[in-house]
């Protein structure tokens, strides 16, 4: 069976800051261990109209990716310059002078003359060299206390005047730590990319982005090996049964409409032709993260996650989690008084 993802979320963007263009709404991640799984994967993602890729160094299938997407352009599915790709520096490389050999060389297993995102992958560096977890001797990880957050972000900016990547961001971040970059940046974050859906909504992260035109890209939108599942928690169930949609879809459509963009993966076929079964969102909200919330004031509590929970790593083996009502409002809203007036991402 072929399909096709829509126009209206095939050409859904959100124009980043910085002038540099404009990052899909939706991506795809390649964070898969299968080198053969995840070419393949790929390579349907991009036919089926995704062209977000996200991957990085820590990955070890730079190569795999540049390879499909090679392909695909030979194969005449996409141009180059209709892609986003996004892929991301390595702890051990956060020494101004290693930044530039590490950008080359991810480069080169890609396969790209440039980078459309470039990001620190994690604000902590790791002692340089090729190990990729190097550990001291008593067996823990060894970080490196010689190099700052800052003079990383200084190296990053020197790769966007050098034409190296067109924007440069931060993953797996604070707020602390991302008010600091962008007081003292001299090229701004685009990007911000953190696990984000709706036990986890970071609030106060977005609204931060949003004040300074930085886009918040989540991963696991649908929550991370989570126990119970996101998608059987009451509220979505609810309000998916009564608008006649998945609790995915409803979740999803809540990353959207507040403005953020967010990663799909999977290593099946099947899976990432019936993605568009699994969103559904109003035109037009996805480019403007604070329209939604000024115009229709709904509860929400700020930086809000279920108690005791830091991370949805953390939430295996803890007991039924209570109703996000911020979530529920602004879902409920959306889907129940709007729904007319909703127009399918994936068709």
């Amino acid at each position: 069976m072929t399909m096709h993802i829509s126009d209206t979320l095939r050409y859904t963007t959100i124009p980043l800051a910085d002038g540099s263009g404009a990052i899909p709404a939706v991506g795809f991640g390649t964070l898969i261990p299968d080198r053969a799984a995840a070419r393949q994967a790929i390579k349907t993602a991009l036919e089926v109209g995704f062209r977000h890729l996200d991957g990085a160094e820590a990955y070890r299938n730079e190569d795999v990716v540049g390879d499909a997407i090679k392909e695909a352009i030979a194969e005449g599915t996409v141009r180059r310059e209709d892609l986003f790709i996004t892929t991301k520096l390595w702890n051990n490389n956060h020494r101004p002078e290693r930044v530039t050999p590490a950008v080359e060389a991810s480069l080169g297993r890609l396969q790209l003359d440039y980078l459309d995102c470039y990001l620190i992958h994690t604000p902590f560096a790791f002692e340089p060299g090729d190990e990729q977890y190097p550990k001291g001797e008593d067996g823990r990880p060894a970080y490196d206390t010689g190099v700052t957050l800052l003079e990383t972000w200084r190296a990053m900016e020197r790769l966007v005047e050098e034409g190296k990547c067109r924007s440069i961001g931060l993953s797996d971040i604070r707020l602390d730590q991302v008010r600091e970059i962008v007081a003292n940046a001299r090229i701004k974050p685009a990007v911000v990319q953190v696990e984000c859906h709706p036990y986890l909504p970071e609030w106060e992260l977005l609204d931060f982005c949003s004040k300074h035109g930085i886009v918040l890209l989540a991963f696991a939108p649908l929550g991370h090996g989570m126990e119970p599942r996101l998608t059987d928690d009451p509220v979505l169930k609810a309000i998916a049964q009564r608008v006649g949609k998945t609790p995915a879809q409803v979740a999803l459509a809540w990353a959207v409409q507040r403005g953020t963009a967010f990663l799909t993966t999977s290593t099946h076929p099947d899976h990432i032709r019936e993605f568009r079964h699994r969103c559904s969102a109003r035109r037009g909200l996805a480019g403007d993260p604070g329209r939604y919330r000024d115009k229709h004031p709904f509860e929400r509590r700020r930086g809000h996650r279920p108690a005791g929970v830091h991370s949805a790593g953390e939430m295996k083996g803890k007991p039924q989690l209570g109703p996000c009502r911020n979530v529920a409002n602004l879902v409920r809203f959306t889907f129940e008084k709007d729904v007319s007036e909703s127009t399918p991402f994936l068709r």
